[in-house]
């Protein structure tokens, strides 16, 4: 009796063995992520995920992509070209709000990156001193849209400073070479790529310091797919959420990820400034407890408010709730 247990006991393991070789040996899907513009340091998580087999233990064989703007990744995702964007959540709010069958499964900045930055040399630290400085801009983007509420704020007008408008390298270059004093991005991109081409220090200005904030990226999907594929939203946000928190740990291993992946990406130290500025925008104080993407109703509403009043969204997109979702995170 002993020895038939023994056998039976044996052969048992042996089965469980061969099953788990079996479910190993199961070929990972290809899952892609369109983000939401070139590489740089706000992309690095994603590779350090990848690196460290986040997505492999999820089945997810994950494909990277570049993208070139938040509103074609948004597209992209709409006309089903990708599974997954990385896309600024407020214009993908937007689009939605004119039919795109689109939604949010995570944001992953929920403090605002916007700021108006430039040269330290120009001697430009509080608002007030933008008077009659010359500032760039991209007319129509998130910036531009919410910079009238930062005016409002801070008690500037628009006739307080000259205009000059462009896309975002017409904008670099305009500061760069000395034809703007001033521009509107984000404190973790442009402010280091002002840095790397001039070699002098940059001030910023951030929009959430005078009470104006606003989510900013996030992880967006078909609807058909949360209705279709949810334990593959669930696997790959799982995945995700534990590449973001490992940036964070570590951000001089997410760089060196990504810059193993595209050793064009920018330069080493100047990535690891850029995310190291970028993961405490993962939180706000209403998330701080939350594990990463786990927005909250109140930052969503108001950057909701926000878009109604400044951003061009018609009063008829409804609520904040139609356009995002908690219900796939960890």
């Amino acid at each position: 009796m002993k020895r038939r247990n023994l056998a039976l006991t044996t052969l048992s393991a042996v089965a469980i063995s061969l099953l788990s070789c079996v479910a190993n040996a199961q070929p990972k899907e290809k899952v892609s992520l369109m983000l939401n513009w070139y590489l740089y340091s706000e992309h690095a998580p994603f590779f350090l995920g990848k690196e460290k087999g986040f997505f492999d233990a999820e089945g997810i064989d994950l494909d990277i992509q570049e993208g070139r703007g938040s509103g074609p990744t948004i597209q992209a995702v709409a006309a089903k070209s990708v599974p997954f964007g990385y896309a600024d959540v407020s214009t993908m709010i937007k689009v939605a709000s004119k039919g795109a069958p689109v939604k949010a499964v995570g944001v992953a900045l929920q403090k605002s990156p916007m700021s108006v930055m430039g040269l330290s040399e120009r001697n430009i630290k509080k608002p007030e001193d933008i008077k009659g400085k010359i500032v760039a801009m991209t007319p129509g983007d998130s910036m531009s849209q919410i910079w009238p509420l930062f005016l409002k704020k801070t008690g500037l007008k628009e006739g307080d400073y000259k205009v000059v408008s462009g896309d975002g390298q017409t904008k670099l270059n305009a500061v760069i070479n000395g034809q703007a004093d001033l521009l509107l991005g984000y404190l973790m991109d442009q402010n280091i790529k002002i840095q790397d081409a001039t070699k002098k220090p940059v001030t910023v200005i951030p929009f959430a310091d005078y009470g104006i904030n606003m989510v900013v990226s996030g992880i967006i999907a078909h609807k058909d797919m949360l209705k279709e594929k949810p334990d593959l939203v669930k696997k790959f946000m799982r995945a995700a959420t534990r590449s973001f928190e490992e940036a964070t740990k570590n951000p001089e291993a997410a760089v060196d990820a990504m810059l193993k992946a595209n050793a064009k990406a920018g330069q080493r130290d100047s990535l690891i400034v850029g995310l190291k500025l970028t993961t405490p925008l993962y939180h706000t104080p209403e998330t701080a407890k939350l594990r990463p993407f786990r927005v909250s109703p109140k930052d969503m509403n108001d950057s909701f408010a926000l878009l109604l009043e400044y951003g061009g969204l018609e009063k008829s997109a409804g609520k904040a709730d139609d356009y995002y979702t908690n219900e796939f995170l960890p």
